[in-house]
C-alpha cells in the first residue's frame, strides 16, 4: 500500500510517519527478541557451585631443600674472608649466614587444588601437586586449615589420594565419564593462582586424548580456563557429577590457551582403589611396541584406510610373545572392543587387570587373526635393544636404492639378532627407500612380511615384488623398530 494515496481511515491520513516509524521498531526488535531469548538458555551455573564448591579445598605445599650458596663455598675456600667490611653486604643480599654458622634450609611451596570423596578426609588430587612435599596443608571451604598426610600417589596416571583428619566433611558426587560427550557444558572449580574457589566454564572439546608419559590414561579435553593452582581440582558436568581431575594445559606461554586436560574420574577412582589397598598401582602390559598406521602403511597391509595399532616389534618373554602376536600384525580389536588407532590401545591394555585372559584381534598376511593374551604386569624399566651402526661396504640393491650386508656374529650378538637382519650401509637420494625414510644404519628385520636373514634373501625379496606395489618393511632403528611402506622402483 502507498501511504501517500488517500485513505477513509483517519489514522492513516494524521499519521502516516508515525506508523510506518512502528512498523521498522517491532522489524528491528525481532533479532533482539529472538537473541535475548537464546541467551536465557544458556546454562545457569549458580546452583551447581553453591552445591559442590564446599567439597572443593586449597592445597598448599611446602618442600625443604639445602641452600647451596656458592658464595659462602667461594668464601671458604680462598675467597672474600670474614671480618671485612663487605660481610654485612653479602649477609644482607645473598641470605648468608655468619662465618662458621650453619648453612640456612630452604623452602620452596606450591599451590593446588583438591575435592573430598569421603566424610573422614580422603581427598583427591594430582601426582605432581603433592611430590616430594615435605608438608602439605589443607585449605576447607569454612576456611579451616588442616594438616594432610599422603596415602598414596601414582605418577604414571598423576593421581594421588591424600588425608585430613577431620569427620563430617562436604563429599562431592562421582559421575561417569562414559555419559560425557563433545560439546556438553562443563564447569572447574579450584585455586587457579592461589585465588581461592575460583569456577571457570567450557565445553567438552574431544575423549580419550594420549599425551605423552600419560599414554596409559585416555584423558579429557576441554576449552575450559585450567591454570596453574587449578591442577587437582574437580571436572564437573552439569549434573554436579565429578567426571574428571583437571591435570595439564597445553600452553605455549605457560598460561591458558583453550587446551585444557582433566583425568577420567572412574580411572583415578581404580588407581584410588589399588592405593589404598595395595599402596601400588598394577598397570597391565602386552610387550610390544607401537607405530600408527598411515594411509601408506594401510595400503601395504591391504587395510581399505588406515586403523588399528601396528605392531612393529615384540618384546622377547612377553605375554604377546607368549600368545604369537608377531610384528607386522595389526591390533584391530582388544578385549571385543574395536582399536581405532595406536592412541586408543594402551589405555586399554593399562586397564587391563593383569593376569586377565583377552582376546586380540589382529591382521596378518591380509586376514583377521584371533590371539588370546594372558596380560602381563607393567614394568618401569623394560630394556630396550642396541643396534649397530657398522659401515662395511656391501652389495646394491638397485630396486631399493641401498647398499646392504650381513651382520656379524659380532653384531647379531649386540642386537640380539641371532638369525635374522640385514644393516643398511649407503642410500641413495631421492631413492625409493630414501623417500620412505630409510637411513644409512638401519636394521631391515621384516620385507613384505618375510623375515630378513641376508643381504641375498632381501635382493630375492626385493625382485619378487610386483610393479608398483608398496610393501611394509619392518627396520631396527635407534634402540626401537618401526615399519616404513616402500615402493620398489620398477624393474630395469
Amino acid at each position: 500500500m502507498n501511504l501517500h494515496t488517500k485513505t477513509s481511515n483517519p489514522a492513516f491520513r494524521l499519521f502516516p510517519h508515525a506508523v510506518l516509524s512502528a512498523l521498522l521498531t517491532v522489524a528491528l526488535l525481532m533479532p533482539a527478541v529472538a537473541s535475548a531469548k537464546l541467551v536465557t538458555g544458556l546454562p545457569d551455573f549458580s546452583q551447581l557451585v553453591n552445591k559442590t564448591s564446599p567439597a572443593v579445598v586449597n592445597i598448599s605445599t611446602t618442600q625443604i631443600v639445602e641452600n647451596r650458596n656458592p658464595w659462602m663455598r667461594q668464601r671458604g675456600e680462598g675467597g672474600q674472608q670474614p671480618g671485612t667490611p663487605f660481610d654485612d653486604f653479602f649477609r644482607h643480599f645473598f641470605g648468608m649466614p655468619y662465618e662458621g654458622g650453619p648453612e640456612p634450609e630452604q623452602k620452596t611451596s606450591s599451590l593446588g587444588s583438591g575435592f573430598i570423596i569421603s566424610e573422614d578426609g580422603y581427598i583427591l588430587t594430582n601426582h605432581h601437586v603433592v611430590d616430594g612435599a615435605d608438608e602439605i596443608i589443607v585449605k576447607l571451604n569454612d576456611q579451616r586449615e588442616l594438616e594432610a598426610e599422603i596415602i598414596g600417589s601414582d605418577q604414571r596416571s598423576d593421581v594421588a589420594l591424600i588425608k585430613v583428619d577431620a569427620k563430617d566433611l562436604p563429599t562431592v558426587k562421582l559421575g561417569n565419564p562414559d555419559d560425557t560427550t563433545p560439546g556438553q557444558w562443563v564447569v572447574a572449580i579450584g585455586s587457579p593462582f592461589g585465588f581461592d574457589a575460583t569456577v571457570t566454564a567450557g565445553i567438552v572439546s574431544a575423549k580419550g586424548r594420549v599425551l605423552g608419559r600419560q599414554q596409559y590414561v585416555p584423558l579429557i579435553q576441554t576449552d575450559v580456563a585450567i591454570n596453574p593452582g587449578n591442577s587437582g581440582g574437580p571436572l564437573f558436568n552439569l549434573d554436579g557429577e565429578v567426571i574428571g581431575i583437571n591435570s595439564m594445559i597445553y600452553s605455549r606461554s605457560g598460561g591458558y590457551m583453550g587446551l585444557s586436560f582433566a583425568i577420567p574420574i572412574d580411572l583415578a577412582m581404580n588407581v584410588v582403589e589399588q592405593l589404598r589397598e595395595d599402596g601400588a598401582v598394577a598397570r597391565g602390559w602386552l610387550g610390544v611396541s607401537l607405530q600408527p598406521v598411515d594411509r601408506d602403511l594401510a595400503e601395504s597391509f591391504g587395510l581399505e584406510k588406515p586403523m588399528g595399532a601396528l605392531i612393529n616389534e615384540v618384546f622377547a618373554d612377553s605375554p604377546a610373545d607368549k600368545a604369537g602376536v608377531q610384528p607386522g600384525d595389526i591390533v584391530i580389536r582388544y578385549d571385543d572392543k574395536p582399536v581405532g588407532s595406536i592412541e586408543e590401545l594402551p589405555p586399554m591394555v593399562g586397564q587391563t587387570k593383569v593376569g586377565d585372559t583377552v582376546k586380540v584381534v589382529v591382521v596378518r598376511d591380509r586376514k583377521e587373526k584371533t590371539l588370546n593374551v594372558t596380560i602381563g604386569r607393567l614394568k618401569d624399566d623394560l630394556q630396550a635393544k642396541q643396534q649397530s651402526k657398522d659401515k662395511d661396504s656391501g652389495p646394491e640393491i638397485t630396486r631399493l636404492g641401498i647398499m646392504a650386508g650381513d651382520l656379524t656374529p659380532a653384531q647379531r650378538e649386540q642386537l640380539e639378532l641371532p638369525d635374522s637382519g640385514v644393516v643398511v650401509q649407503g642410500i641413495q637420494q631421492a631413492s625409493p627407500a630414501a623417500k620412505a625414510g630409510v637411513m644409512a644404519g638401519d636394521v631391515i628385520l621384516r620385507f613384505a612380511g618375510k623375515k630378513v636373514d641376508s643381504q641375498e634373501q632381501l635382493r630375492k625379496l626385493v625382485e619378487a615384488v610386483p610393479r608398483g606395489r608398496s610393501v611394509p618393511v619392518l627396520v631396527l632403528r635407534n634402540k626401537r623398530a618401526q615399519y616404513l611402506a616402500i615402493a620398489p622402483a620398477d624393474p630395469e
